[in-house]
This record gives C-alpha cells, structure tokens and sequence, in this order.
C-alpha cells in the first residue's frame, strides 16, 4: 500500500486542507462580531473624546462598562446574524407563498395581524407608554391611580399597534398597485400637521415619538422583509423601489392615530 493512501498515515497537505476550513469558518462566524465592533466604535470614540479631553474626569465604573459594552457587542451581534438567518427569510417567503395563492385579503389581513403584533411586542412602545402614563397622571392630565396609569398605557399601545397595521395594509395595496411612495408620504405628513392645530398639546410630543418608537427592532425586519418579498414575487416591481417604503407608513400612521387618541380619550 502507497503511504498516501494509508488512512493511519498523517498528511500535509490533509492537515493543510482542515486548517484553511476551519479558520474559514472562524471568519465567517466572526464577522457578525466584527461589524458590531465597527459600528459600536464611533460610539465609543465620542463617550471617550468628552469624558476624558472635554470634561476632564475618569470614566466611572470603568470596569462595569467594559462589562456593559461586551454584552451589547456581543448582543448586537447576535441580533443581527438572528435577522439574517430567521426574520428576514420568513418574511420574504411568507410574502411569496400568499402572492402565489393569489388571496388579496388574506395578504392584507397577515400585512394587518403582522403590524399590530410586532407593535404590540415592542419593547420601546412597551417603555415610552408606561412613561407617558407616569406622566400624564403626575400632570393630571388622568387620575394618578396605578389603575389609569394601566388604562392610559395599554389605550396608547393598542392605538399605535392598530396604527403600525392599518400602514401595512395601505402599504402592501401600494406595492400591488404600484402607486408612488411620495406622494401618500406627502399626503399623511400633512395630515399629520393639520391635527397637530387642533389635538391636545400634551398628546402631541407623544404622538411624534410614538412614530419613532415603533420603528424598532421587532417591527423593522419583518416589516422590510414582507415589503422586499413582495416587490421580489410581484411581475414589474422593483424591489429598489417598490421594495422599501413600508417603515415610512408605519412611521407615519401612529402619529395620526394617538393625536386622534388624545383628541377622543
């Protein structure tokens, strides 16, 4: 028997050949951490350029942000390779099989259920309402009870997820039909300013930041992948133009929402 053909018989080249396999896969699995840490870095270069050069003070408990700042690395890694391999696939393909079975209103009622669940979820939403409610009830804007804090909270929450889904709803219609994305955005911010002249002042700061709150990191990757996933199945759509657009819907809607929560409650 040829040594090279010995399986006993250790080889170079074999060695060789494992070695370059595996640091390909030590690369590739590094590079979520890798994107993390270039992203996070401008961060950290400012924290540090004021704290230490500006102010001219030690950065406290250096050693818990150390800590802090591996975790979210770390974190945001995760999440980021978690979106690639699960949320934006599913979305994608969940868009193509209801456009093969060729139910418009199923698809419209998964783009509704699919909005008002993920804002429903979000943990951003979840925050900004418990803290308008808190202050709300310190204004005495409601009763300061833990009872209409609650009722005040889940109201804004349910008016905002309701928002997010009715957005998807025209958003998807648009991608069928086609329409420009303009010239609807044009259309609902200047809703948006008309309601502004004639809403409570306290619920107007809210209703802005509850546009932004939603756009976070629940709602925005399945809202994106149903979006792409669409323009990819539908003949003559361009998933660079048709694709995008639907953040900007649910983005906008819940401004007009919670101004009309504030108007009604």
């Amino acid at each position: 028997m040829h040594p090279a053909d010995n399986p006993l018989v250790s080889h170079p080249h074999k060695k060789a050949g494992r070695l370059k396999v595996f640091l390909l896969r030590a690369r590739k699995a590094a590079e979520p951490l890798t994107e993390s840490a270039m992203a996070l870095l401008p961060i950290v270069l400012v924290i540090a350029f004021f704290q230490l050069i500006v102010l001219r003070q030690p950065i406290p408990r250096l050693g818990e942000m150390l800590w802090g700042a591996l975790l979210v690395l770390l974190g945001l890694a995760l999440f980021v390779r978690g979106l690639q391999m699960a949320l934006f696939p599913i979305g994608e393909e969940m868009a193509y099989n209801f456009v093969r079975k060729g139910n418009l209103w199923w698809l419209l009622i998964f783009a509704f259920t699919l909005g008002f669940g993920t804002t429903v979820a979000e943990p951003a939403l979840i925050a900004i309402s418990q803290e308008a409610a808190r202050i709300a009830a310190s204004g005495q804007v409601i009763e300061n009870t833990e009872v209409a804090q609650d009722s005040y909270a889940i109201g804004l929450r349910l008016t905002v997820a309701l928002a997010v889904g009715f957005a998807l709803v025209i958003g998807v219609f648009r991608i069928l039909k086609g329409w420009p994305v303009q010239y609807l955005i044009i259309g609902g911010y200047f809703g948006v300013v008309i309601m502004t002249f004639f809403a409570p002042p306290e619920i107007i700061g809210i209703a802005y930041d509850s546009g932004g709150v939603t756009t976070s990191t629940v709602t925005v990757p399945l809202v994106a992948a149903l979006g792409i996933g669409l323009a990819h199945t539908i003949r003559g759509r361009d998933p660079m133009i048709d694709g995008f657009g639907l953040i900007a819907f649910a983005s906008l809607t819940p401004m007009i929402f919670v101004m009309a929560y504030g108007m009604f409650y």
